[in-house]
């Protein structure tokens, strides 16, 4: 993978060439400076939910929750422990839904957890409810390449 990925930074949204082969590197955005992977989801807010979906090149994973809901709670450290395996390879991201109405609602958020897989902008799969850490990766990766 030595062309260059289009990958959108967590932090200012700024969309960066990363050569395919230099992922693994710890890529830093050109405008901010700031890490494009740390090994954590990042929170997506309504303002950037676009830019970082649309402008990544990458599988985008999306863990859409509430604070008031046990089973997000739950599955909150497996969404952190796949960041460490997964990035940077993927994206991972965490939409919450009650600060974001207007990013849940046009994704259709029925019920949380909801999981939506996403690579430049177009959904490529979603699936609803927590899951333990080995079904979560092995749902995830099927979306890779």
């Amino acid at each position: 993978m030595a062309e260059p990925l289009h990958i959108a930074c967590p932090n200012c949204a700024a969309v960066n060439r990363v050569p395919g082969t230099r992922l693994s590197d710890g890529p830093k955005c050109g405008q901010c400076r700031a890490r494009l992977f740390d090994g954590v989801p990042r929170a997506v807010r309504d303002a950037n939910f676009a830019a970082l979906v649309q402008h990544t090149d990458l599988p985008v994973i999306v863990d859409c929750w509430a604070e008031w809901c046990g089973p997000c709670k739950m599955f909150a450290p497996v969404f952190e422990q796949a960041a460490k395996s997964l990035e940077p390879d993927f994206r991972l991201l965490k939409l919450d839904t009650e600060a974001n109405p207007q990013t849940a609602t046009k994704l259709g958020i029925r019920s949380i957890p909801t999981l939506i897989a996403f690579r430049n902008g177009r959904e490529l799969g979603r699936t609803a409810g927590a899951m333990p850490l080995a079904r979560f990766v092995q749902w995830a990766k099927q979306f890779a390449g």
